[in-house]
């Protein structure tokens, strides 16, 4: 349990920079899951999940202590961090590193069952969800999407 708490060594600036549209605020981050997922503190001090996989952000507790305190539960580890996932992938390889996290190909938010799990940079996960999340957030479900793929168009605004 504590692997997910060991995120001193990331920026949280950088992972969030793509999702600035959704959280905007200052964020401190508590912890991560296996597949890039973020527990964040807001100044207020309440832990929030953003699913980068669908674009969703969520209170989960009143404080880390309270946050903490919920994971002895096997279901909230389950609903915040999908520890019976994590540990199913570790059986096929799939552990990753400090600087990586488990994503799919297609990505989640997209309908479809075949998925093929692979090891990403945390960074370029994160930051590709929060792109295309951005990209899809009015969409209703089901509804068809054109992406842009690259760099974002520079802004005529001024």
């Amino acid at each position: 349990m504590e692997h997910w708490f060991r995120v001193q060594h990331l920026d949280s600036e950088r992972l969030l920079a793509e999702w600035r549209w959704l959280y905007p605020g200052p964020a401190t981050l508590v912890a991560r899951t296996a597949f890039g997922d973020l527990c964040l503190s807001n100044q207020s001090g309440q832990i929030q999940r953003l699913d980068v996989s669908v674009g969703k952000l969520t209170k989960i507790a009143e404080s880390e202590t309270e946050f903490r305190e919920s994971l002895v539960n096997l279901q909230n580890r389950e609903e915040c961090f999908g520890e019976t996932d994590e540990r199913g992938f570790a059986t096929k390889g799939l552990v990753p590193n400090e600087g990586q996290c488990i994503g799919f190909d297609p990505p989640l938010v997209f309908a479809g069952k075949a998925r093929k799990p692979y090891l990403v940079d945390i960074y370029e996960h994160v930051s590709f969800l929060g792109n295309l999340n951005k990209q899809i957030a009015d969409v209703p479900d089901g509804g068809k999407v054109r992406l842009t793929v690259g760099p974002p168009p520079l802004s005529t605004d001024h």
